[in-house]
């Protein structure tokens, strides 16, 4: 990380070596050196390698996808976004997205990177391509349609406590854990679930309802 000086997100950047959020012209972008080695390149999604004062049509640009080896970008600029009206850029050129009410980035990213895929395999079948793929999820806003909140109606009910102790038990029947393993203390922050009001139960099942909702969208 400090190599490239991103030893922090870009928002929290100092003056200090290694951690000012501006990439080094000393340090070759992974894209770049596909594409110079004969990759079609391109970047969907999340774009958090870029210092928010160089987001702007004014730049520097020295530091965008398309000026770090990437031949096509179509995302957004920065941690986070709205996910029915995100800040999209094509390139270097703010794109307006549809209007239409059930639209969502999420969706309108895959299908141009289908569609980008599609150009490579039609036009240039022998040329090897990348593709970083990075979607917004699950860094907040969790944005998710209705109908996959729905999907988890009730599976969170039982609260955390309960929760963290299946997981934990369905990892060790899989094999990702091993046999043994045990839960690690919770933190004392976190209060027992049986101790939590009712409106506190309710408030924190429809929040993990939301962030599940928006994992298996994405």
């Amino acid at each position: 990380h400090h190599m490239t000086n991103t030893g922090s997100i870009m928002e929290t950047a100092t003056a200090f070596p290694g951690n000012t959020g501006q990439r080094p012209e000393s340090v070759a972008p992974l894209a770049m050196m596909l594409r110079y080695n004969g990759y079609s390149t391109a970047q969907f999604g999340k774009n958090h390698e870029t210092a928010a004062w160089e987001v702007s049509p004014s730049g520097p640009t020295d530091r965008w996808p398309t000026r770090s080896g990437f031949d096509k970008f179509y995302g957004f600029m920065g941690g986070e976004t709205n996910q029915w009206s995100p800040a999209v850029y094509d390139g270097m050129t703010k794109v307006e997205v549809s209007k239409d009410p059930d639209y969502h980035f999420m969706t309108d990213m895959t299908d141009q990177a289908i569609k980008w895929m599609r150009f490579q395999k039609s036009l240039t079948p022998d040329k090897p391509f990348f593709m970083y793929f990075a979607p917004g999820a699950t860094h907040a806003p969790h944005h998710v349609p209705q109908e996959w909140i729905a999907k988890n109606k009730g599976r969170f009910d039982q609260g955390w406590d309960k929760v963290r102790e299946e997981t934990l038990a369905r990892q060790i029947k899989l094999g990702v854990v091993p046999e043994g393993t045990t839960l690690a203390p919770k933190p004392k922050a976190i209060k027992d679930w049986d101790n939590l009001t009712a409106d506190e139960k309710k408030l924190f099942t429809r929040q993990m309802e939301v962030f599940a909702g928006f994992a298996e969208y994405t």
